[in-house]
């Protein structure tokens, strides 16, 4: 063979086998497994379930919570006995209130067992830093129809404020360890505030609101604009 051919065709052979390379790496890489790789579990999502399920369907202010990912750490309550080993649940709640400032009105109010009444709702445990020990919750509901949520941690034997959020009509669910707090708006939306530990305090991680769908008017059969006739010129006019 011509010697000048041979390297021509050499030449033009090379590039088309990296192409070829490329194209078989790409397509063994589509979904990211090899062959004979398993593929990965698919985790089921935690749904959300209500804390205090009574209250659940009367959950128009927005909540709020006074924990930001700049503000210090909460410091420990103050005039506590120290948290023994049945942690917050042998603990004397209204003592807690009593010893957190933000609570100290709320704390000789009477338990109440069902929504429409003032005072404190029971209150429950949930672990909501993920080390296996349940925080305390506890929400009071006030004559003006506001409520007020609190949570409280322990560490070293100590009680930590975590979670300070109001609203009106509340209503207060879980997600796995995450708390979701939903209120009503004044428009007829719905907004959730969706709060997660974060090392600290349990921090804003969402917050949603969901509007309500206008209505639409119905269907008259009247034609949606009307013009007035036209005058047409009389015949023989001057």
């Amino acid at each position: 063979m011509n010697p000048i051919l041979r390297r021509r065709l050499a030449l033009c052979a090379a590039p088309l086998a990296v192409l070829a390379v490329f194209a078989l790496s790409g397509c063994e890489r589509t979904n990211g497994l090899g062959a004979g790789t398993p593929a990965p579990s698919v985790s089921v999502q935690p749904r959300p379930e209500s804390v205090w399920p009574a209250w659940a369907s009367t959950s128009s202010e927005a909540p709020g919570a006074d924990a930001a990912t700049r503000e210090p750490p909460p410091r420990a309550l103050k005039g506590l006995p120290k948290v023994g080993s049945g942690g917050l649940a042998e603990m004397d709640v209204r003592a807690i209130l009593r010893a957190d400032p933000r609570t100290r009105p709320l704390a000789d109010r009477e338990m109440i067992d069902r929504p429409g009444q003032a005072g404190l709702r029971p209150p429950m445990f949930t672990d909501l830093t993920g080390d296996k020990k349940p925080e305390l919750l506890v929400a009071a509901d006030t004559e003006s129809g506001r409520s007020v949520v609190v949570a409280y941690t322990e560490r070293g034997g100590k009680v930590y404020p975590i979670l300070f959020t109001s609203g009106r009509s509340m209503s207060v669910e879980t997600i796995g360890p995450d708390l979701l707090v939903r209120t009503p708006c004044a428009d007829g939306g719905e907004q959730a505030v969706r709060f997660h530990w974060d090392g600290a305090r349990m921090s804003t991680l969402s917050d949603v609101k969901n509007y309500k769908k206008p209505v639409e008017p119905k269907e008259t059969g009247e034609p949606k604009t009307s013009r007035p006739p036209t005058p047409s010129a009389s015949p023989g006019g001057h």
